[in-house]
């Protein structure tokens, strides 16, 4: 299973909550609240959303952050390569030159592949209707999207 860190996580969680309505603002303490994560963090994650051209700040009275990209164009690669390494490159670095140790590092290769592909392929859109499709009656503490 792919590990991410919670910066990723958080930006994940950003991105597709304010991208739900492109054209409502939420504060980083509301997106904090709803899933129960730091603000601090998560005000810093925007920072570096904003600078990728993902969201905008939206300054006084009613501001907040909102989704400035293109829902069918950004995919989740595009948020997960601004905090995580992915397809930094062959795993050989790590393992011994053996016939395991080879092994083992064109199967770590292929996952990191497949994992690179399959960020690239799904957009935000494709996120949110995922999302719809599977928003329960009330929010829940378990499921697809929730901080850990």
């Amino acid at each position: 299973m792919m590990s991410l860190q919670k910066a990723t996580l958080f930006a994940l969680y950003a991105v597709l909550e304010l991208a739900e309505d492109t054209d409502r603002q939420l504060s980083a303490s509301e997106i904090a609240e709803r899933y129960n994560i730091s603000t601090n963090h998560l005000a810093k994650v925007l920072r570096d959303l904003g600078r990728a051209g993902l969201v905008e700040s939206v300054r006084g009275a009613g501001g907040g952050y909102r989704f400035c990209g293109n829902a069918k164009r950004t995919t989740l690669l595009d948020v997960v390569r601004l905090f995580e390494e992915v397809g930094a490159g062959p795993a050989s670095g790590i393992v011994q030159e053996t016939n395991a140790g080879v092994a083992l590092s064109l199967v770590m290769d292929e996952i990191e592949e497949i994992t690179h592909a399959t960020l690239l392929s799904i957009s935000i859109e494709t996120m949110l209707k995922l999302m719809r499709k599977r928003r329960p009656e009330k929010p829940s503490s378990t499921g697809l999207f929730r901080a850990v």
